[in-house]
C-alpha cells in the first residue's frame, strides 16, 4: 500500500506509522487523516502484526490540524471534518491490537488527539503536548474534550482546554497523561518497542480482551462493567490460547500462544 504523507512498515509483529510531513510540522490535512485510517485498518487486519506503534518524521510528533485547510470550512464542512477525525482516531482506540502513541516531539491538536487515542503514550522529555485551539477561537474536533478529561480528569482537562497552555513531558507524566517519558538522548520509538514487545509475549485474545474490557467499562457503571469482564473470563476460559497458556504455567515451560 503506497502513502504520500505517511509510512507504514512493518518489522518483527509492530506495524510502525509515521506521519511524515514534517516540513509542516506532521499537521493532518485531510489527505493525511484518510492515510490514517487506512493505515490502522491494514495494521487490523494484517495477522502478522501484533501492534502498532505510531510516531511522526522530524521533531514533531502531530502539530495539529492544517490551519489553511481547517480555515476555509464552512459550518458544515467543519463538522464533517470533525467527525471524519473522529471516526478515524476510533478505529486506533478500538483497534483490538496494542497502539502505542511514540511522541517525539509537539504533540498539539489533533497531535494530542491523535496521541489520545492510543492506548499507550510514550514522550520523549522533548515533548510538548496541548489543546491549543481556544487560540483559534475554536474547540478540539477529535476527540480531545471527551478523552482528555477521561485520562486526567475533569478540572485538570479543563484547565488545559480552556488556557490552551502547553505542557512538557514531565507534567503530561505527572498527571497521568503520559506513561513514560524517555530521556532525549534515546530514541521513544525503540522505548516503544521494548514495551510492545514485552506485551506481544501474552496472548492476543487476552490482550484484546484487556483493551476491550477497559474500553467498555470505562463508558458504563460499575456493575455492568464488572459483569462484560466476567462474561469475557468466561469466553477466554473456552479458548485454545487459555489452555496452553495455563497448562505452559504448571509445566513451568513458554507458552506458544496462536490467538486461538
Amino acid at each position: 500500500m503506497a502513502f504520500e504523507f505517511i509510512t507504514y512498515g512493518v518489522v518483527d509483529r509492530i506495524a510502525t506509522i509515521t506521519v511524515n510531513r514534517p516540513d509542516k510540522l506532521n499537521a493532518l490535512n485531510d489527505a493525511t487523516m484518510t492515510e490514517l485510517g487506512l493505515a490502522i485498518v491494514a495494521a487490523r487486519k494484517d495477522k502478522t502484526v501484533g501492534g502498532v506503534i505510531v510516531t511522526g518524521s522530524g521533531r514533531a510528533f502531530v502539530a495539529g490540524a492544517d490551519i489553511a485547510e481547517l480555515r476555509s470550512k464552512k459550518p458544515a464542512q467543519a463538522k464533517a471534518m470533525a467527525s471524519k477525525g473522529q471516526k478515524t482516531f476510533a478505529a486506533f482506540e478500538q483497534c483490538p491490537k496494542p497502539v502505542f502513541a511514540a511522541v517525539n516531539g509537539f504533540a498539539l491538536g489533533g497531535g494530542c488527539e491523535l496521541a489520545l487515542s492510543c492506548h499507550v503514550r510514550l514522550a520523549s522529555e522533548n515533548a510538548k503536548f496541548g489543546q491549543p485551539e481556544v487560540k483559534l477561537g475554536t474547540i478540539p474536533g477529535y476527540g480531545g474534550t471527551q478523552r482528555l478529561a477521561r485520562l486526567v480528569g475533569r478540572g485538570r482537562a479543563l484547565q488545559l482546554l480552556m488556557t490552551g497552555e502547553l505542557i512538557d513531558a514531565a507534567e503530561a507524566w505527572r498527571i497521568g497523561l503520559v506513561n513514560k517519558v524517555v530521556p532525549a538522548a534515546e530514541s521513544v520509538v525503540d522505548a516503544s518497542r521494548a514495551m510492545l514487545t514485552v506485551m506481544l509475549a501474552n496472548g492476543p485474545l487476552a490482550l484484546a480482551g484487556c483493551i476491550d474490557a477497559v474500553g467498555v467499562g470505562l463508558d458504563e457503571p460499575l456493575a455492568v462493567g464488572l459483569a462484560y469482564e466476567a462474561a469475557l473470563f468466561g469466553t477466554l476460559a473456552k479458548s485454545a490460547d487459555f489452555k496452553e497458556g495455563t497448562t505452559a504455567f504448571l509445566e513451568k515451560r513458554a507458552p506458544g500462544f496462536r490467538g486461538a
